[in-house]
C-alpha cells in the first residue's frame, strides 16, 4: 500500500516509511541507477529491525522502482543486464530524509531498533540449555526503559523462543534433541507442500540466477543458511498463504540459529549441503516442482540427523562463548 499525500508520519506504519525515503531518493537520483540495497545497512541506517525493511524494498519492487539480480540484495532502477551494480556504503550517499520522518523513525516502536540482536542471542544460546532473561540486566545491556525490553519479550514469546513458567520467568531453551527431530519433522511436511503450492508464483529466472551462483560458489553462498534463506525467499515464501509462511520461520529460526552458533564455535561447514541445495535449485529451475518436493523432504530428513550430529558436540563447549549478561543459565 503506497501512503496518501498529505499523511502524516506520525501515522504511518515503519514500512511505509522506509518506502517513502527510499523512493524520494530514488526519484531525485540521490539513490542512483545500479545502486545495490541491502537490508542490513538500511535497517540501521533507518534505525530499524529488517522486517520493515523488507515489506519496503518489496513494495519497490512492486512499483518496478528497484529490481533483484545476480546478486544479493536489489538494485535500484530496471536496467538492463549491462547495467553494473554500484556497491557503496548507503550512508555515503547523504540520502535526503525530512525531519518529521527521521522523528517519526526515531520515535515509532523502539523496540524494532533492538530485537534482531535480542533474538540472534537467545535462539543462539538454545543449544547449551534453559536460560532465565532477566528483564533489568536487558534494560541495562540495550540501554533501553523496561517497556520497551516488555515489547522485545513479548514479540520473542510471539515467535515461540521463549515461554513464561510458573514464576512468571521469562525462559529460554532449551534447544533438545527431541524439539530438533520434531522441529524437522514439521518443516519435511509443510516446506515441500509450501513449495508445490508456491509454483505458479515462482521467479525462475531469479532461481536461475541463484542456480549458477551456488553452482560457482560465490561468497553470496558461503554457509548451509545462505542457501535455506535463498529457497526460502524466492520459492517457499511466494505461497499464498501468509500464517504457513509465518509458522515456517518460526520453526526454521532456532534450527538456523543453532547451526550458525555452532559454526562460529568452529564445527565444520557441511560441505554436502550445498551440493543438494544445487541439485534442489536445478529441479526448481527446470519447473519439476512434484520431484523437486520431494527431494526437499528427503534433504530436510537428512538434515535433521547431521543436526542431531553436531548438536551433541555442545556437550563439550562452554556456553560461555555465545550467551550474554541478561542470560542466566538454569542449573
Amino acid at each position: 500500500m503506497i501512503s496518501q499525500p498529505g499523511e502524516k508520519p506520525s501515522t504511518q506504519k515503519r514500512y511505509e516509511l522506509i518506502s517513502r525515503v527510499l523512493r524520494n531518493n530514488i526519484h531525485s537520483g540521490r539513490l542512483p541507477e545500479g545502486f545495490v540495497l541491502l537490508e542490513g545497512p538500511i535497517a540501521e541506517l533507518m534505525q530499524s529491525s529488517r522486517a520493515p525493511v523488507q515489506m519496503a524494498l518489496k513494495m519497490l519492487e512492486e512499483e518496478k522502482l528497484i529490481q533483484r539480480f545476480d546478486g544479493r540484495g536489489f538494485m535500484v532502477g530496471q536496467g538492463t543486464a549491462l547495467t553494473s551494480p554500484r556497491r557503496l556504503d548507503i550512508r555515503s550517499l547523504d540520502l535526503h530524509v525530512p525531519d518529521e520522518i527521521d522523528e517519526a523513525l526515531q520515535s515509532r516502536s523502539m523496540w524494532e531498533q533492538v530485537y534482531d540482536q535480542v533474538e540472534q542471542a537467545v535462539a543462539s544460546s538454545l543449544i547449551f540449555g534453559e536460560f532465565r532473561i532477566i528483564e533489568t540486566e536487558l534494560s541495562a545491556h540495550l540501554g533501553v526503559s523496561r517497556t520497551v525490553v516488555r515489547d522485545v519479550l513479548s514479540r520473542l514469546n510471539e515467535r515461540g523462543l521463549i515461554r513464561k513458567n510458573q514464576s512468571s520467568h521469562w525462559i529460554a531453551g532449551p534447544l533438545t534433541a527431541q524439539s530438533v527431530r520434531e522441529r524437522f519433522a514439521i518443516r519435511s511436511i509443510l516446506e515441500p507442500a509450501a513449495l508445490k503450492l508456491a509454483a505458479p508464483a515462482i521467479d525462475y529466472a531469479a532461481v536461475e540466477r541463484l542456480s549458477r551462483l551456488a553452482s560457482e560458489g560465490t561468497s553470496e553462498f558461503s554457509e548451509t543458511e545462505d542457501f535455506e534463506q535463498a529457497l526460502m525467499d524466492t520459492c517457499i515464501a511466494k505461497v499464498p498463504n501468509a500464517e504457513m509462511i509465518a509458522v515456517i520461520r518460526n520453526i526454521q529460526l532456532p534450527l538456523l540459529a543453532a547451526n550458525r552458533a555452532l559454526t562460529k564455535l568452529g564445527l565444520p561447514r557441511d560441505r554436502f549441503a550445498a551440493d543438494e541445495y544445487r541439485s534442489l535449485f536445478r529441479l526448481i529451475e527446470r519447473r519439476l516442482i512434484d520431484p523437486a518436493a520431494d527431494y526437499l523432504e528427503n534433504h530436510l530428513k537428512v538434515m535433521a540427523q547431521k543436526s542431531l550430529a553436531r548438536l551433541k558436540i555442545v556437550a563439550v563447549i562452554s556456553e560461555s562463548r555465545l550467551t550474554v549478561p541478561y542470560l542466566t543459565k538454569i542449573k
